[in-house]
């Protein structure tokens, strides 16, 4: 505000004859400057200090005579700073000093105004005003409990347990409760999928059902096509056979809203849902509406504009530390990764909230809402990063702005905060062995290895998200794939879970198929240290999975001997299993190799915190719900699967709309 009111001075004197910033003789350019700088800084100093003693003694003025002095009192208040500005060199004549200081008071009004709305606390006051507003036009919502789902993406349950420890995340753990306080929320750990990322955890969330989605993407013979849950199209798609298997619209179809999302949940109420940004533009696809109501207004623009060009200095500084650091392990961070981070942590978190704080205080039912930000920090630098440790901090600032936001609501609502999957530390495959999964595969089929390995990028949902925005949604991985008679295997990335396919086999390959075709291939992929185990399917037992050292185990006796799915836990076969009934399961699923004590996996894409298949923390999201309703699960049950996260937060739903007292997860079954 000093700089911007140094300049209007400058400018002032530079319009008005009466107005002097220099003595008769004349002076430098610098000493003008000065004495400017030196003037706005008194005007300054004098208004915020005088002005309110001032403003209490008026205030037995009648208002209209008021309104009269206050231009004078502001003119005097000029005049003493120039008098006592040491430069000595300035001077104004009255009635002059009156026009500069109303100037002047404009100026540092708008400039104060605009970097007000950087606040959270007076941000979230004007977007109530502005709600309230609308509200007062439309007719009155229901008295029933409302609930909103606010989805931290990436956000594992060991990481939001150690972010309220070191007190990153105050709201949080006011709402898990404190000495002096009881909790108004429990915390509960659930696992997910084999495919533990956004688009299988999401679907199964919002539709009920991920069935046949085996990875963030894979090869479909009979379409010819790779399937990325990222691609719009695509994600039309899975969202589609979702609902055509549930036969139900989805989480949010009465009264509903989605934003950020990947899938709508069946909501009227639709902002920047990947499904729908493919469509032409019309009432039923507002896609991108939210950034346009959002941008619409200039203190929104003014807020987000700042912060997103800090953020991108911050990312560049960031990067620039690990490299002079020489941290390990790091991927690169350049090009136009700076502005997706920023775009993911700032436009994106900005839109999103002030479209669920929109929808709170216009009374909608149902709100989920998907918060990006930090999956995307977390996978360029790391999962318990200082990086992303900042990124937590202002997700809950952004949680607290919308608990403020509901308390001025129409209605009663219920926050209940989730994620959708964690994350798993450790450097990329290429980083440690020098190739690429495609190479090693490759390598087994007896192919060139060129040798330059080439590396496979990062897919990740901000830049699905960017590319919506910007109106360019179609990406990688939308190529049709002919295949020849001897067509190359396709080999696809899912963080550390990989997918090979052969093109030209129109069914799901056997080992013994590829066995016969390839006979190295497996044992090549089976030994290498950098890979866990592999899911092929076999004409003999159904399916198997293999391990180094000659390791096969049929899935039907994995219970028994877990074999080279031990090192992943409880749970690791039936997700297996299950994963091995989808119809689009690739010819051989590869999982990396995992280290349970340090809990790292390497990653088949350049991400050094990733997620996608079997492996420590990316496998444990967590589910923050309030107390008054019922336990996600019966103590000593675990929640499994996203279908099953669908099936709690319907019951939910259903609570809100019914008898206010909360049903126990027995009574629900036996309902």
């Amino acid at each position: 505000m000093w700089a911007v009111s140094t300049l209007t001075m400058l400018v002032l004197a530079g319009l008005l004859p009466d107005f002097q910033l220099q003595s008769p003789d004349g002076d430098s350019a610098t000493r003008i400057a000065v004495t400017a700088a030196l003037g706005a800084g008194a005007f300054g100093v004098l208004s915020a200090v005088v002005w309110p003693l001032l403003v209490r003694l008026l205030l037995l003025v009648p208002a209209l005579v008021l309104g009269l002095l206050v231009f004078f009192l502001n003119g005097s208040l000029l005049l003493v700073a120039l008098r006592i500005n040491p430069s000595g060199q300035s001077e104004a004549a009255p009635e002059t000093a009156v026009i500069v200081a109303a100037v002047m008071s404009a100026v540092a009004s708008a400039t104060g105004g605009a970097l007000a709305v950087r606040d959270d606390d007076a941000y979230g006051h004007r977007l109530s005003r502005l709600a309230l507003r609308r509200r007062r036009s439309q007719p009155p919502c229901a008295a029933t409990p409302g609930t909103v789902f606010l989805q931290l993406d990436g956000v594992g349950h060991d990481v939001l347990t150690a972010a309220v420890a070191k007190g990153l995340m105050p709201t949080v753990a006011g709402w898990l409760g404190t000495a002096q306080e009881r909790p108004t929320h429990r915390l509960t750990p659930w696992r997910t999928d084999w495919s533990s990322q956004t688009g299988a955890s999401q679907l199964g969330i919002l539709h009920g059902s991920n069935f046949d989605v085996p990875a963030f993407r894979w090869y479909e013979k009979e379409q010819r096509e790779v399937m990325v849950c990222n691609r719009p199209t695509s994600a039309a798609e899975l969202q589609r056979r979702a609902v055509e298997r549930t036969a139900d619209g989805g989480l949010l179809t009465l009264d509903g809203a989605s934003r950020g999302n990947l899938f709508s949940g069946g909501a009227d109420e639709q902002a920047l849902v990947l499904s729908i940004a493919t469509r032409r533009r019309g009432r039923e696809n507002r896609s991108r509406a939210g950034y346009f109501a959002y941008f619409a207004d200039p203190a929104n623009a003014v807020r987000t504009a700042l912060s997103f060009f800090a953020e991108v200095g911050r990312e560049i500084g960031q990067s620039t530390a690990a490299r002079l650091r020489r941290q390990r392990p790091r991927v690169k961070r350049g090009g136009l990764y700076p502005f997706v981070r920023a775009f993911a942590t700032v436009v994106e978190r900005d839109v999103v909230v002030a479209a669920v704080m929109g929808d709170l205080l216009v009374g909608r039912s149902a709100v989920y809402a998907d918060l990006v930000a930090y999956d995307e920090v977390a996978h360029h630098s790391g999962p318990h990063s200082r990086d992303t440790e900042k990124v937590l901090q202002r997700l809950d600032r952004a949680l607290a702005l919308i608990e403020k936001a509901a308390e001025h609501a129409p209605r009663q609502y219920r926050i209940v905060v989730l994620s959708d999957h964690g994350q798993s530390p450790g450097e990329t495959f290429h980083t440690r062995y020098g190739l690429g999964l495609a190479d090693l595969v490759r390598a087994g089929c007896g192919l060139h290895v060129p040798r330059k390995a080439e590396r496979t990028h990062s897919g990740t949902e901000a830049r699905a998200a960017v590319r919506a925005a910007l109106r360019r949604p179609v990406e990688e991985g939308g190529e049709k794939h002919r295949p020849t008679r001897r067509s190359e295997p396709i080999v696809l990335a899912s963080g550390n879970l990989g997918l090979v396919s052969f093109p030209d086999v129109p069914h799901r390959m056997t080992k013994e198929e590829i066995d016969a075709r390839h006979p190295a291939l497996l044992p090549t992929l089976a030994n290498h240290p950098g890979v866990g185990f592999l899911l092929v399917r076999s004409a003999e037992h159904g399916g198997v999975v293999l391990g180094a050292y000659g390791a096969e185990i049929p899935l039907d006796r994995l219970d028994g001997a877990a074999g080279p799915l031990a090192a992943f836990g409880a749970g690791a076969a039936d997700a297996v299993r299950r994963t091995h009934s989808f119809p689009h399961t690739a010819d051989i699923m590869v999982n990396s190799w995992y280290d349970p004590e340090s809990g790292e996996v390497l990653a088949f894409e350049e991400q050094i915190g990733s997620h996608g298949g079997l492996g420590g923390a990316q496998g444990r999201p967590f589910l923050l719900s309030p107390v008054c309703v019922s336990a996600p699960v019966a103590e000593g049950e675990e929640l499994v699967g996203a279908e099953a996260v669908h099936g709690v937060l319907r019951r939910w739903l259903r609570e809100a709309d019914g008898p206010q007292v909360p049903l126990s997860a027995e009574g629900e079954r036996a309902a």
